[in-house]
């Protein structure tokens, strides 16, 4: 079931009435419609996957049971790592067994000797890679006696399950998100309004914006030895907005939807597309899978603690696994890997935490250099979403060596070229909108709150219309794959 279908637009008001009118008496009885509910979210796409959502849940609760009881530290480790193999095992297997095993076959292809290996014709379970990140940091802070363990199996599964952020994030630590499964919760009004609001804006993101993208990146991308320069520096400009507002309109429907129940998600994007430099970028890009790996794998490396080569390996390693960790391909390595040279520059000079602050908080423009540092962040991001972009390598190469190549100065032209300048004008109009409310939680957070009722209701309309009127052809989610 997605966010933008008719199935989710009927099953969340009857989750919703159920829940405030049906259930609120009873916190255990909450939860456990939770449970339900986001069983019956999950298994509309494949049931069959379940059982994978159900042994992840019982493994780390018991787990988690088992560290409580447990002080041999040896023990508790094997306890940790029983949870850490267990998990990451299944994502080895669903996502990364033929990457590897081509990879392995190619090598000794390569060296002369010919190995035959049956690959795996099987589907990866969508968020597969978002719940396994979200139990583990349940077991790693047990562990690390950060938080308590529950011995509330129903909480613990609503944790683990809960369907608005399931299947793309945020990826919710559990001293965060497990505690609110304990506490009574209350209908709150305005908060019920902002989250409708906000995901109003994430609709209007997904529909408007990204799946019209959406269209003319898939042109160009999947036809990129058919166009110019011109043409291809335009696809990877349509791809850099699809993705932002393909992701980022997901975690605001999540967040939206988890305050009409009463719960608050971690924030995922902060208008990363204004950052001044690639270390803000990241401040701001994905937040929740960012801090994931600084919490769990950079700092345990290290950090920044050691010598100039303890600095290099723990930032390429970070980024590497970050890109890995969004998909079975070379591309996404690469991807991972030309982030990380983007950003060393900033850490061994210690420039890396100088944009901490909104850019030109409290003014309408950005001055000149932040304007120029906004530009050059924004082209550097570009650049290595054509790697995240293309099918393989090879692809990347011939696209960005097209692009290098005298045809850039040409006129862009591809078939669809007058109806992609309405989605052009739509991305302007988005930008805009991005710009004036980016010192909100998201862009329409504070925008009409002081005018008349009359005037905020007919932005909010129209905002409506828009996403009937300009919506885009139906478009998966990009970050299902993953």
């Amino acid at each position: 079931m997605i966010f933008n279908s008719i199935d989710f637009a009927i099953f969340l008001p009857i989750v919703f009435i159920l829940y405030w009118f049906a259930t609120s008496k009873k916190l255990k009885l909450q939860n456990f419609l939770i449970v339900a509910a986001s069983y019956l979210f999950y298994g509309w796409w494949d049931w069959r996957f379940l059982s994978l959502i159900l042994f992840s849940t019982i493994i780390d609760y018991s787990v988690g049971l088992g560290l409580l009881k447990q002080e041999n530290q040896t023990k508790r480790k094997i306890l940790l790592w029983t949870s850490i193999l267990v998990n990451l095992g299944f994502l080895g297997i669903f996502k990364y067994y033929n990457f590897f095993l081509d990879n392995f076959i190619t090598t000794f292809s390569f060296f002369g000797t010919e190995i035959r290996a049956n690959s795996l014709n099987i589907i990866l379970p969508v968020g597969i890679s978002f719940y396994t990140f979200q139990t583990l940091s349940y077991s790693i802070d047990v562990y690390k006696r950060k938080l308590e363990p529950t011995k509330d199996f129903t909480a613990f599964s609503a944790f683990v399950s809960f369907f608005p952020q399931l299947v793309a994030g945020p990826i919710e630590r559990a001293t965060h998100l497990l505690p609110q499964f304990y506490k009574k919760r209350t209908f709150d009004y305005s908060k019920a309004v902002d989250g409708m609001r906000q995901i109003l804006w994430g609709l209007f993101k997904k529909i408007v914006i990204a799946d019209n993208c959406a269209e003319y990146a898939n042109l160009i991308f999947n036809n990129s030895a058919d166009y110019s320069g011109s043409t291809l520096v335009l696809g990877a400009l349509f791809f850099t907005f699809q993705i932002y507002c393909d992701f980022s309109g997901y975690s605001d429907i999540a967040i939206g939807t988890s305050r009409l129940f009463g719960f608050d998600l971690m924030r995922n994007f902060n208008f990363p597309y204004f950052s001044r430099d690639i270390a803000e970028f990241w401040r701001r890009w994905h937040i929740s899978l960012s801090t994931w790996f600084r919490d769990y794998l950079y700092i345990p490396l290290g950090g920044s603690r050691g010598g100039t080569w303890m600095k290099v390996r723990n930032t390429f390693a970070i980024f590497i696994v970050s890109g890995f960790w969004h998909g079975a391909n070379w591309t996404f390595i690469v991807w991972g890997a030309l982030n990380a040279i983007y950003f060393l520059p900033l850490l061994l000079t210690n420039n890396n935490r100088n944009n901490l602050e909104t850019v030109a908080q409290g003014k309408v423009f950005p001055s000149i250099k932040e304007l120029s540092f906004m530009l050059l962040t924004f082209g550097l991001t570009v650049f290595a979403w054509i790697f995240f972009r293309a099918n393989n390598i090879g692809h990347a190469i011939s696209y960005i060596s097209e692009i290098l190549s005298p045809s850039l100065f040409s006129t862009p032209k591809f078939a669809g070229m007058g109806r992609a300048l309405t989605t052009i004008i739509l991305v302007a109009i988005f930008v805009l909108v991005e710009w004036k409310g980016r010192e909100g939680q998201y862009a329409i957070s504070n925008l009409g709150i002081k005018w008349k009722r009359p005037l905020r209701y007919a932005m909010y309309y129209a905002i409506i219309i828009a996403i009937f009127w300009f919506g885009g052809k139906e478009q998966q989610f990009i970050y299902f794959q993953f």
